[in-house]
């Protein structure tokens, strides 16, 4: 059964971090880039970041300098570190994997 299972969410205070993961299972995670999406409700979704199979990276130019995506490809588990963060970070955070998504894990940045 293919599961992409993301984690790490939860409010924090603008300079905080947060690190997200995304536990894969099912298919050979290996392979694929993997991307990282944001939405906000009543906006569309947003690509935050990216990481190809040998590891490079790719970045939305707001977070730019302040999030670091990663991943383990023997954990099958994918990173997105999450440092000076800004309340306009507030979102729903996914990982995607080749055509599969997880279901998200919230991020709330308020003081």
């Amino acid at each position: 059964q293919v599961q992409l299972v993301e984690s790490g969410g939860g409010l924090v205070q603008p300079g905080g971090s947060l690190r997200l993961s995304c536990a894969a299972s099912g298919f050979t995670f290996s392979r694929y880039t993997m991307n990282w999406y944001r939405q906000v409700p009543g906006k569309e979704r947003e690509l935050v970041a990216t990481i190809t199979s040998p590891g490079i990276t790719t970045y939305a130019g707001s977070v730019k300098g302040r999030f670091t995506i990663s991943r383990d490809n023997v954990k099958k588990t994918g990173y997105l570190q999450m440092n000076n963060l800004k309340p306009e970070d507030t979102a729903k955070y996914y990982c995607k994997c080749y055509l599969y998504w997880g279901q998200g894990t919230q991020v709330t940045v308020s003081s």
